[in-house]
């Protein structure tokens, strides 16, 4: 990983910090990866990574996320196009680059004879900028981090996957980062893991770390993620924030009636579309994208607010009986799916 020499822009000014404020901590242009027998792992990839942000990188098992992770970290070389990180080109620059990024891709791969403690302690001491004088306080404090340190003593072999997990974490937090890149770092967790590595990504970006969090899980994406980018087939489908994203699928609206034919007919002549009825209760996509996005009691935003209020004024007018009314705000899978046809594992 950056095993030549550093780019006369790698080796100059090794100590700078990110990219002016503001711009991004990851960028690409064009970015395409082919494998040898043709496939076409990844294809023309633009992506954007401000800095700050926890970014999401969100697909289906196979998408090219974790191609596209390699090449950001020099760990293959793209086929063709552009990718620099920190404001430098990868992977020339890797030597310059790599010091400032904490990663775990593709899952941790600890040496199963040493204890949890002695493989931090030796990927520390691989560093030639870590200081030995401090070697043990920072292993402990990262163990503490991810909530290791009662096995901290254990072999490596012993650990279940979602304490190599975490290991992998702490050895990336070994040294403060000004990016963080996690492949799937939930990979393995229980749902107690699984919050508490969500609770150290909010508390890292809090920090100032940029974190870039691939997964194929959307509701993770959806709890830590200030942005995303939505992978499918090797191909970015979109990227921007997260609250956008949802906002740009159709929420739906949900009618209690004991007249639900009736509904049905004058919420189809006011413009809702996909009107479904069942059992008393009558759903339909609200009129417009976005419409009912976060739209529900207070969230609602005036106009959306004003539309929902029509539509319940129109059915009481028809005499249609209702008991509840509401929209439920659309989500990112309701994005997702709506972009590219196709949904994936959405649990947390």
């Amino acid at each position: 990983m950056g095993d030549g020499p550093p780019s006369a822009e790698g080796a100059a000014g090794g100590d700078e910090r990110v990219p002016a404020r503001g711009g991004p901590v990851i960028e690409t242009r064009g970015l395409t990866k082919r494998f040898r027998g043709g496939q076409l792992a990844v294809d023309g990839l633009d992506l954007s990574v401000p800095a700050g942000s926890v970014f999401g990188f969100l697909g289906p098992n196979g998408s090219g996320k974790t191609t596209t992770i390699r090449m950001l970290m020099g760990l293959i070389e793209p086929t063709s196009g552009t990718a620099r990180v920190l404001g430098r080109p990868m992977p020339a620059a890797a030597r310059a680059v790599l010091p400032k990024v904490g990663a775990l891709i593709e899952g941790p791969a600890p040496y199963g004879f040493l204890s949890g403690r002695d493989n931090l302690l030796r990927y520390d001491s691989a560093d030639p900028t870590a200081d030995p004088r401090t070697r043990g306080a920072r292993v402990a404090a990262a163990l503490d981090r991810v909530g290791l340190t009662p096995a901290a003593g254990k072999k490596a072999r012993a650990y279940s996957l979602g304490m190599k997990q975490r290991l992998g974490l702490a050895a990336a937090l070994l040294h403060p980062r000004d990016l963080l890149v996690l492949d799937e770092p939930t990979n393995g967790l229980d749902p107690q893991g699984m919050r508490e590595i969500r609770a150290l990504v909010r508390e890292l970006a809090g920090e100032g770390t940029t974190v870039f969090l691939s997964s194929h899980l959307l509701d993770e994406i959806e709890q830590v993620c200030t942005h995303a980018a939505v992978m499918a087939k090797g191909r970015l489908v979109v990227q921007g924030p997260v609250a956008e994203l949802a906002a740009g699928a159709r929420g739906r609206l949900v009618v209690t009636t004991p007249d639900p034919g009736e509904a049905v007919r004058v919420l189809k002549e006011h413009g809702v579309t996909d009107v479904e009825a069942e059992e008393g209760r009558v759903t339909g996509s609200l009129p417009g994208p976005g419409s009912g996005a976060g739209a529900s009691g207070s969230e609602a935003s005036g106009a959306e607010a004003s539309g929902l209020a029509e539509l319940n004024a129109a059915l009481v007018h028809a005499g249609v009986r209702v008991t509840g009314f509401g929209a439920e705000r659309a989500s990112l899978e309701d994005a997702f799916v709506a972009l590219t046809g196709e949904g994936f594992d959405v649990a947390g």
